[in-house]
């Protein structure tokens, strides 16, 4: 497998390839990658910026240590990536209908995302920082919640009887987003 270190990538908003392997340390900027089959990539301490990574592929995709700013990155079924030493962290994106299932997400920082309709389900989200974030029909589903930060963040219907929630922060009014499981009238 090929082996790409340091390499910056300006894609002009245009649609690009990549070379199937392992990237290192690379930037890529305002790279368009809809659709494309990342299939088995390895990206270690990469930042993709402004860069349209919709529906790709991501099947045993290796994700460590890589930022993603300004991204937009709809319908992404994360959980088929390789989890051993995922991490990301994500700044100003669309997620859209994008799939945690079962991911271990612990420490990770979302930051002014839109996260609608995003699914959670059984996903570790543990110390987890949600920044002003809007989680318009996102699932929680057996999730692990502990410790995570919702302070700033809207839309979220959380569930406590079906999720761990201990030790998680929220803001008075964001807290009213715990109660709709229980089909109950605030006014």
């Amino acid at each position: 497998m090929t082996v790409f270190i340091e390499k910056s990538y300006e894609g002009g908003g245009k649609q690009i390839q990549l070379e199937k392997g392992e990237y290192e340390s690379c930037h890529f900027t305002d790279c368009a990658f809809t659709g494309e089959n990342f299939s088995h990539f390895v990206f270690l301490d990469c930042t993709f910026e402004r860069c349209d990574l919709s529906s790709i592929k991501v099947e045993n995709t290796s994700f460590k240590d890589i930022k993603y700013v300004h991204c937009k990155m709809l319908g992404i079924p994360f959980e088929h990536a390789n989890p051993f030493l995922f991490q990301i962290e994500i700044k100003g994106c669309q997620l859209n209908l994008s799939s945690f299932y079962q991911v271990n997400l612990k420490n990770t920082n979302f930051n002014g995302c839109s996260l609608k309709e995003v699914d959670f389900t059984e996903s570790n989200l543990s110390d987890v920082k949600m920044i002003n974030c809007d989680l318009s029909q996102a699932i929680f589903d057996r999730t692990n919640l502990q410790k995570a930060d919702f302070y700033s963040s809207y839309n979220f219907q959380i569930d406590p009887t079906n999720n761990s929630v201990k030790g998680a922060r929220f803001s008075k009014e964001g807290a009213l987003g715990l109660l709709t499981s229980f089909d109950v009238l605030i006014s």
